[in-house]
């Protein structure tokens, strides 16, 4: 068994044919795909660190942070679970800075099929990291606005006519059928125009650009077997979780003892042994 230790983060990925998956603990990266079929155990030792400010934590806020870096961190701030109540222009952001570089950039407004066909808006510089991370197998570019206020008022228009969240549990069943991603988004955009054209009235320098060239985007996953009933380890009740890898979606390890989200334990310090 190959042996590491070390804060936990989310897996990074590679668009490829399945999504390459790899985990990066104490230094060592190592791709996760190579272990599918084989054995897994991460013990949890209840070391959490704020991602932030590396402080020692006994909870762990908005994955991963201290609750003072929590409530002062923009990165923390409600805006970023709801874009359109994004106050940049009002001049209260808790970190302008970050803002700017985050914020203050073009977006793209999608349609993802995850558990079933979804909205929801990423920056450019993360397409198609979004989509992989919330385990969509199709995903669809709409429009691109320049920042991030304005994709939420887009993206809360939209959310009348399609969800705006994924049902985790269904995507890792994978019960998720293919869509006709082009005639969903003109039946989208057809449903709403008239609503999007008002923006350009209510929101100052408001400017929406169709994406109407881009292609669908398909993904798929290193999965072995999905699960049938989904059950969720709980590392606070259990700090061990070990069994047999059968896959890997979003940000869940799939295992035949249940399933666990990597992102979600962000800054949690973990040992990982990896059968050979």
């Amino acid at each position: 068994m190959l042996e590491h230790k070390g804060l936990l983060y989310k897996m990074s990925t590679q668009l490829l044919s399945p999504v390459a998956y790899q985990l990066t603990l104490g230094g060592d990266t190592f791709t996760l795909n190579d272990y599918l079929g084989k054995k897994i155990k991460l013990s949890f030792t209840g070391n959490i660190v704020c991602q932030h400010c590396q402080r020692k934590i006994k909870k762990s806020y908005s994955q991963g942070y201290c609750f003072p870096c929590f409530k002062k961190l923009a990165q923390c701030d409600m805006c970023i679970m709801k874009p359109e109540t994004c106050h940049y222009d009002r001049g209260t952001c808790r970190e302008p800075e970050w803002a700017d570089k985050h914020c203050m950039q073009n977006h793209t407004i999608y349609l993802a099929n995850s558990s079933g066909l979804k909205v929801g808006i990423t920056r450019n510089t993360q397409i198609p990291t979004r989509w992989i991370d919330q385990g969509a197998i199709q995903a669809l570019p709409l429009f691109e606005v320049k920042n991030r206020l304005h994709s939420g008022l887009v993206e809360v228009l939209i959310a009348e006519y399609v969800a705006d969240k994924t049902n985790w549990r269904a995507m890792l069943k994978g019960e998720v059928s293919e869509l006709d991603m082009i005639a969903q988004r003109d039946n989208i955009i057809g449903q709403c125009e008239e609503q999007l054209e008002q923006l350009y009235e209510e929101v100052e320098d408001f400017h929406l650009e169709p994406l109407t060239d881009e292609a669908v985007v398909n993904i798929s996953y290193p999965v072995l077997e999905y699960p049938k009933k989904i059950i969720s380890h709980n590392v606070e009740k259990n700090p061990h979780v070990e069994g047999i890898l059968l896959g890997i979606k979003g940000q869940y390890l799939i295992f035949d003892s249940g399933v666990i989200n990597i992102r979600k334990h962000s800054s949690y310090e973990v040992s990982i042994s990896l059968q050979s």
